[in-house]
């Protein structure tokens, strides 16, 4: 007697099924760094809020560490999705100079929150190289495009840095300037490269 094979659709059905579920913690997750900051989420409020078990979260991430990776994955996905593709000034449409400007308020915005969610996610927290290699490209790009003439990737590199998670931390934990501070000095030092 043959054995039945199964239905084409019984295992992509699976595959929906987690994809959904995964989505669902994520978008629970964000929801709960929202409103109650990255050190309130757990295990049990991301299921509750998902409106899943416990079990599955840990199937799908192991850990809080792995959710909390998976969290700061999909936030840096789609930042670079607004940059590709989002409404004008970070994404295309607007004068180079206001992208520019825009992309390092945004990116001060998101590293601050992206520093607690690398705390959270510990080992998983590596930054991907092509999330790295993005941001690079993506300000040479827009270097490029106002006339900056010198080394593009030199310059780019160091309109980076005050970006960068470890000296936002030192900016506003440690020598107590506002992210308004950061974004004036932020826009000072691009106007300086620009005009150079």
């Amino acid at each position: 007697m043959p054995i039945p094979l199964p239905l084409v659709d019984d295992e992509p059905q699976e595959r929906r099924d987690a994809a959904r579920n995964r989505d669902a913690l994520l978008v629970a997750a964000d929801a709960l760094i929202g409103e109650h900051g990255v050190d309130a989420v757990t295990m049990d409020a991301v299921a509750a809020r998902a409106g899943v078990g416990k079990g599955t979260v840990f199937r799908r991430f192991e850990s809080r560490e792995g959710l909390m990776a998976a969290v700061l994955d999909r936030s840096e996905t789609a930042f670079q999705g607004s940059i590709l593709s989002g409404p004008p000034p970070v994404g295309p449409g607007a004068p180079p100079m206001e992208r520019l400007l825009a992309f390092g308020h945004a990116r001060i915005r998101l590293n601050r929150v992206h520093g607690a969610l690398i705390v959270a996610a510990g080992r998983a927290a590596a930054r991907s190289y092509a999330a790295v290699s993005f941001t690079a490209m993506h300000m040479r790009y827009l270097l490029r495009e106002l006339g900056v003439q010198g080394d593009i990737a030199f310059l780019a590199t160091a309109l980076l840095a005050p970006l960068e998670v470890p000296i936002l931390e030192q900016q506003v934990e440690i020598e107590g300037v506002s992210i308004e501070g950061l974004t004036t000095s932020w826009d000072d030092l691009v106007r300086r490269v620009v005009s150079g």
